[in-house]
């Protein structure tokens, strides 16, 4: 009966959502593209600085090289079709220049300007959009200068996460970054976003770790934190640089770790008394030893024993510390997960990196400085936030329903430790104390298969719509680094504050209003913008 009430509830929040104008469906006709093509060429050869010319480094759509460019950072191939929208023009920037130049020309012609640093976002609008636009691709602005003495290092915007920490384990041992754990991640967006991975217990998000930056303004003007103001740089630690200014670099703060951590990987099913284990997982994960994170990863599998299909749950640990430590602590506060001391794996932490994205033991280490991803898929992601644990009965019903849909995976990443500790308006970032797990709802299909993205985007979205009584309410909170354009559009008119809030809201409950304010004071005329940027205060 539960089952079958759920199902009616699915449908009918199926026909409630809102109906948007994705970027990828928009079909904006451009009035002579080729003479505003062209006039954006001449302002930009015009505005280049003789020492850094510009004009090797701009591609059109009949470049041959522009599909290439443009491609070559996409990272959800749900947007690199035929009928996605695409930039009149690609600059490859090489020089602080070259960005200003961009700026000055977006203003001076009234076109959007989008800013790619390492292309993962998730609803892709780094690099498409609903109106006409052309793209600075950062992908140039690749270098990690590391001070050890300093405990500090300068990193790129265009730098992707596996060359920060490879850079880094490259100067010393025992130090490290709090980032994500996905190594082809672009630093601009993640910093910026909020950013997290598997030292979040420990040391707090990435954006926590951050102590300067270097950005370019509406102006053209090259700030760093003591010339931009700590209003600014709040904004830009957690806020989306992306509606503010161009990150051209940061200055991060790196932390402590052991020579050598404890891993482990360990995948149980329903017939393995997965209710009772994921049970227990809920009540111990966000109150464990700040030095132990556990995600747990739920989807399905063919059984060993029927081979039909069931619910399998994966749950990967990083320990800071050896294996006999953490095999006593899984003991004694998490004893049904049966761990044994032949699942544990002590490595570096760079090596640790490659274990928890799932690369091969054994795989070389410089496989982190390899800036394209082993695969790539089509992708739909969505968030939620926990503050109490799934009961009993919510968890039954939804083993059936992740069998039901077979595709989507949900992931709990366990908060509490350092999370519980910072404020939640000490960034913009608000999702602190009071939430034991961030959720992520993830579908993958193959790229073939883009005729059906309603089919699998539908399919998470009633996964998201099932959890609606477990999460958090009022707003119901989402993770801004998970972009979902579900949450709403901001299509940049009258209504911009008005649409702007209805997602503000989820990502920054009552950081948004400061986020705003900031917002109207550095670029009042809403220069920097997409569809899910902070709006300028109402006139």
């Amino acid at each position: 009966m539960k089952f079958q009430k759920f199902a009616i509830f699915s449908i009918l929040a199926l026909f409630l959502l809102p109906i948007l104008i994705t970027p990828n469906e928009a079909t904006t006709i451009v009035p002579n593209q080729n003479s505003i093509q062209n006039r954006l060429i001449k302002c930009l050869t015009n505005h280049s600085n003789d020492s850094y010319p510009i004009s090797p480094l701009i591609y059109a759509p009949e470049n041959t090289a522009f599909s290439t460019v443009l491609q070559s950072y996409i990272r959800n191939l749900r947007f690199n079709t035929t009928t996605t929208s695409k930039p009149l023009l690609i600059i490859t920037a090489t020089h602080v220049s070259h960005i200003q130049g961009a700026i000055l020309c977006a203003k001076e012609h009234g076109i959007e300007m989008k800013v790619r640093s390492g292309g993962h976002d998730y609803e892709g609008l780094s690099y498409i959009s609903i109106v006409p636009f052309f793209v600075v691709d950062m992908f140039n602005f690749r270098s990690v200068d590391v001070n050890i003495e300093e405990e500090t290092a300068w990193v790129d915007a265009g730098a992707i996460l596996g060359e920060v920490f490879y850079g880094i384990a490259n100067k010393s041992s025992t130090h490290a970054y709090p980032a994500g754990v996905c190594p082809t991640v672009g630093a601009g967006g993640h910093i910026t976003g909020g950013g997290y991975g598997n030292l979040m217990r420990k040391y707090g998000l990435t954006s926590d770790n951050l102590v300067d930056a270097k950005v370019v303004d509406v102006q053209g003007r090259v700030l760093d934190r003591a010339s931009m103001g700590e209003d600014l740089f709040w904004a830009i630690r957690g806020g989306g640089a992306s509606s503010y200014c161009v990150i051209l670099s940061y200055k991060i703060k790196l932390v402590k770790v052991p020579e050598k951590v404890t891993v482990f990987r360990v995948l149980r099913t329903l017939d393995q008394n997965l209710t009772d284990v994921v049970e227990q997982y809920q009540r111990v994960a966000p109150n464990l030893d700040h030095n132990a994170f556990i995600r747990l990863t739920l989807g399905v599998t063919n059984s060993t024993k029927t081979g039909l299909l069931t619910n399998q749950a994966t749950f990967r640990c990083l320990f800071l510390g050896d294996t006999q430590t953490l095999v006593s602590l899984v003991h004694e506060n998490f004893p049904l997960l049966g761990l044994q001391k032949s699942d544990c794996h002590e490595m570096s932490w760079l090596e640790s990196v490659l274990f928890y994205s799932d690369f091969a033991n054994g795989t070389p280490l410089e496989t982190l400085l390899n800036r394209q991803p082993s695969s790539l898929t089509s992708l739909k992601r969505k968030s939620d936030y926990l503050k109490n644990p799934i009961p009993r009965n919510g968890l039954e019903v939804l083993w059936k329903i992740m069998v039901e849909l077979r595709t989507p995976q949900l992931t709990f990443n366990p908060y509490g430790g350092r999370m519980a500790e910072i404020r939640a308006d000490t960034t913009p970032f608000p999702h602190r104390a009071g939430n034991m797990f961030k959720l992520q709802y993830a579908t993958n299909w193959n790229e073939g298969e883009n005729e059906r993205s309603n089919y699998y985007i539908d399919l998470t979205r009633k996964l998201h719509a099932y959890m609606t009584p477990f999460v958090s309410k009022n707003p119901r909170e989402a993770f801004l680094n998970y972009r979902d354009i579900d949450l709403g559009i901001n299509h940049q008119g009258p209504k911009s504050y008005v649409e702007g809030k209805r997602y503000g809201m989820m990502y920054f409950k009552d950081n948004f209003d400061r986020l705003v304010k900031v917002k109207t004071m550095v670029d009042p005329n809403n220069f920097f913008r997409n569809e899910q940027s902070i709006p300028i205060l109402p006139h």
